[in-house]
């Protein structure tokens, strides 16, 4: 059944009515509904705001590095380090390494760029951030709905944004409602705000309705991959941060990786790769395992006897957005706005997002707040976007407007003129680089380019996908439709596999996609939906974008801990 037919045989939907709805309990959506009622309180007013998360709690599918700016934090709660937010380990030292096959290059410490130093910025766990910040939202009369997935855009007859509809739940694989059916609820607010990280399933179609790029360049996104290990406290130097460039990846490549020090011996460490690439034949999740064995990175899962006797915790994926300003949207439309990754802030020069999602969080929620009270709704919040170009966040985007389009150049050129913008210029530049295409144009078929073996994993420092997908705690209902869909159902044999050699089963983290063989020796493309932690990157890289993304039943997906 359509949801249109479902909603003609089971409805109408219940509606709850707010203020302010915020989709997506990330540290965007939470520091705009913490804001809100920050300044309710502080007027004497009452401004009633719900927060809507997929995971099955806030934070549950929080993914990020994270070294953590606390300039957005500090002025979002003053006083958070006597309020016991979770950021226990401040950075002491900075290495950036460029590797080769063997060696390696350390880069004196004293030519770093600004945007590579992090003295004063914490290593910590984004999703305990968040579950923090959760709790503040609630302590202060937020309403917080986790295992709700917002599903679809609700619109008024004017076309500004009325609110959003949660997925039904109990629909079997058939598209039939089950005997445990229960239809979504209608969330209606005088504005919503729309924070659901990169590539989120209703920003897009936001972006696209409204013509909210027009003008600007096509975004451009990464894959990062994080592992958390535990290691042997002789080779844990807490408040280290490590960031590599160079091998595994070839110079044409745009990527890198990290490795951070948190307390109790354990370290975050990561990969990211620009999806941007060319080959099809490239595998990100490869790359990451790869890169472990190199013997910078290999010493400190090892113990003096070359043993590898760190311990794997956990596994995880999420696409980064990279654009940076020059792919930034317009972010505010009639009835609501965009805030965080949903629009695309992130410095991708620092590696750093949620400093800006707070920040961007803070920024909508003022431009809501005295909207509400003036009376207004369902308008465009225009003070929102013209705060953001008067803050401190704007001149940090606009310094390093240039980064990741320097590295389309390759790794030297990127290097050097990124080297000359921030550490010469300070960031002062007199000209602008732009792109002119998406992501997934950028691959090449098969026929042109050289095949990458990669070595098996030996269980211990490397793995394969499933036993990593399975420390995710990933889990979706079996009976529910897949998630991840097919506008036509031949295009992956037909042109996927025929002319790039099926990509979907390299690019994926997860082992969603795989090409089995039929009884008649013909291929398909068999979809493992229940794997997907929500990583996006299907929905980014598939070259014909005959994939799409679809929120699935709220609460499934990945529960990562310690992330």
């Amino acid at each position: 059944m359509t949801n249109q037919e479902i909603l003609a045989q089971f409805g109408p939907r219940e509606a709850m009515e707010y203020d302010v709805v915020v989709v997506g309990g990330g540290p965007g959506g939470l520091a705009t509904a913490i804001r809100i009622k920050q300044l309710a309180a502080k007027t004497g007013k009452e401004v009633s705001v719900v927060v809507l998360e997929k995971g099955s709690e806030p934070g549950a599918h929080i993914l990020s590095g994270a070294i953590m700016d606390p300039i957005a934090m500090n002025e979002l709660f003053p006083d958070w380090k006597a309020m016991g937010a979770p950021l226990n380990q401040p950075v002491t030292d900075d290495a950036m390494v460029f590797l080769g096959e063997q060696g390696s290059i350390r880069t004196p410490n004293f030519l770093l760029p600004g945007c590579f130093q992090n003295h004063g910025n914490y290593i910590v766990s984004l999703g305990a951030v968040t579950a923090w910040m959760a709790q503040q939202a609630e302590n202060l009369g937020v309403e917080i709905f986790p295992g709700f997935a917002a599903a679809e855009v609700l619109y008024n007859d004017d076309g500004s944004v009325k609110g959003v509809a949660t997925g039904n739940m109990g629909v079997g694989k058939d598209g039939e409602p089950g005997e445990n059916f229960q239809i979504g609820m209608e969330l209606l607010g005088k504005y919503t705000v729309f924070a659901e990280g990169a590539r989120g399933h209703l920003g897009k179609q936001l972006i696209a309705k409204f013509n909210l790029d027009e003008g600007c360049d096509p975004q451009t996104y990464g894959l990062g991959i994080k592992e958390l290990w535990e290691i042997d406290p002789a080779r844990h130097q807490p408040g280290f941060v490590l960031h590599t460039a160079g091998w595994p990846m070839e110079s044409s490549t745009y990527g890198g990786a990290f490795l951070y020090h948190l307390e109790d011996n354990k370290v975050a460490l990561g990969f990211i790769t620009g999806l941007d690439y060319a080959n099809p034949y490239l595998s990100p999740f490869e790359e990451f395992q790869r890169w472990k064995t190199h013997p910078n990175i290999r010493y400190y899962f090892e113990n003096a006897k070359g043993e590898v006797n760190a311990k794997r915790l956990a596994y995880g994926a999420r696409a980064i957005t990279a654009g940076g300003l020059m792919s930034l949207p317009k972010t505010v439309f009639p009835g609501g706005a965009l805030v965080g990754c949903d629009a695309g802030f992130l410095n991708v020069s620092r590696i750093k997002g949620s400093h800006a999602a707070i920040k961007t969080g803070m920024l909508a929620a003022e431009a809501a707040f005295e909207a509400i009270v003036a009376g207004r709704q369902h308008d465009e919040l225009a003070a929102y976007p013209e705060a953001f170009e008067k803050s401190w966040l704007y001149t940090e985007l606009n310094k390093s407007r240039n980064f990741k389009a320097w590295f389309k150049k390759g790794l030297s050129v990127g290097t050097l003129m990124n080297g000359i913008e921030q550490f010469v210029l300070r960031g002062n530049i007199p000209w602008t680089l732009h792109r002119d295409k998406p992501d997934h144009a950028y691959l090449k078929p098969a026929a042109e380019c050289q095949p990458i073996v990669y070595p098996k994993p030996d269980g211990k420092l490397t793995f394969d996908r499933l036993s990593s997908v399975f420390i995710s705690n990933t889990n979706h209902e079996e009976q529910q439709p897949a998630h991840l869909t097919l506008k036509d159902a031949s295009v992956p044999v037909s042109i996927n596999l025929a002319l790039y050699d099926g990509p979907e089963a390299r690019y994926c983290p997860a082992g969603v996609y795989e090409y089995v063989k039929n009884a008649d020796n013909t291929d398909r493309l068999q979809i493992n939906a229940q794997n997907c932690v929500h990583c996006k990157t299907c929905d980014i890289k598939d070259p014909t974008q005959n994939i799409v993304w679809v929120t699935p039943e709220g609460g499934g997906g990945p529960n990562y801990a310690g992330m």
